[in-house]
C-alpha cells in the first residue's frame, strides 16, 4: 500500500523535532518494562538515539510500555561501558552520572543545552565504579521523602524533560530538523516510510532509492519489492 501523504508528512515533523545531541546510556538496564518506557520517553522528548551496556548473551525484550517506540528511537549496544562512554566523548558528549554520591550536583544545577548524554545504571545498584570514573560530572535527583531513588525509568524521564525544558528556554529545540545531520535525515526518513524496502536495499547492498516531496519513491523497483511500497 502507498504511504499516504499525511503519513508522510508526520513522520516528518517527528524527525524535524529529533536531537541528535541528546541521548542515555544505560548500563545493565535490562527489564524490559524499565527499558520500553525509558525508550517511550526518549521518543517523547524527541531523543534520536540511546545507548546499552547489558549482560552477555542476554536477549532483549520490550514490552507493551514501549508503544512501539524502539522503532523510532535507535537503541545501540556496546559490549564495554568503557567503548560507550569513549565513543560519546569522541562525538563531543559530556557525560552526566546519576549517582549518589559527596561530589554530586543537584541536577537542576546543570546546563544541559549542550551535547549531553545521560548515564543510568540499575535502580538496585546504580552505575558501576568504571562507569563512575569515566563521568565528567555526577548528578543527583533531590528526594524528599523516605526512598533514596527514583525507578530508572521515572529518572531518565525526569532528567530529559529538565533538558528539554533548558533547550526550549534557550530556544534551540529543533524545528526543521536542524538538529539531525542532513544526509542521517534523508536515510532515517526513509527507514521510518519504507522499513521493509530499506532492509531489501540494505540485503542487496544498494542505495535506498528517492522520494518526491509526497513521499513517493521516485525510481521503479522490482516488483516484489514494489508491493512492500
Amino acid at each position: 500500500m502507498p504511504l499516504l501523504p499525511r503519513r508522510f508528512e508526520r513522520l516528518k515533523s517527528v524527525l524535524n523535532s529529533r536531537m541528535g545531541d541528546l541521548t542515555v546510556l544505560l548500563e545493565r538496564v535490562e527489564k524490559p518494562h524499565n527499558l520500553s518506557a525509558i525508550l517511550r520517553s526518549c521518543d517523547a522528548v524527541g531523543v534520536l538515539n540511546a545507548h546499552a551496556v547489558n549482560s552477555e548473551n542476554r536477549t532483549r525484550t520490550f514490552n507493551s510500555t514501549a508503544q512501539g517506540s524502539q522503532k523510532w528511537v535507535n537503541l545501540y549496544d556496546h559490549k564495554s561501558i568503557e567503548i560507550a562512554v569513549k565513543e560519546l566523548k569522541d562525538k563531543g558528549f559530556k557525560l552526566y552520572g546519576a549517582n549518589l554520591d559527596l561530589k554530586a550536583y543537584d541536577y537542576r544545577d546543570c546546563d544541559f543545552t549542550g551535547a549531553t548524554a545521560f548515564v543510568l545504571g540499575t535502580e538496585k545498584w546504580g552505575l558501576s565504579e568504571s562507569a563512575q570514573k569515566l563521568m565528567d560530572k555526577s548528578i543527583f535527583i533531590p528526594m524528599r521523602g523516605m526512598v533514596q531513588s527514583l525507578n530508572v525509568s521515572v529518572a531518565t524521564s525526569t532528567l530529559l524533560y529538565e533538558a528539554l525544558r533548558q533547550r526550549r528556554s534557550a530556544g534551540i529545540i529543533p524545528k526543521n530538523g536542524e538538529g539531525v545531520d542532513k544526509v542521517l535525515y534523508e536515510k532515517i526518513l526513509f527507514e521510518w516510510a519504507y522499513p521493509e524496502v530499506a532492509r531489501w536495499c540494505t540485503a542487496n547492498e544498494r542505495a535506498y532509492p528517492k522520494l518526491n516531496e509526497f513521499g513517493e519513491i521516485i525510481e521503479r523497483l522490482p516488483r516484489t519489492t514494489r508491493m512492500h511500497c
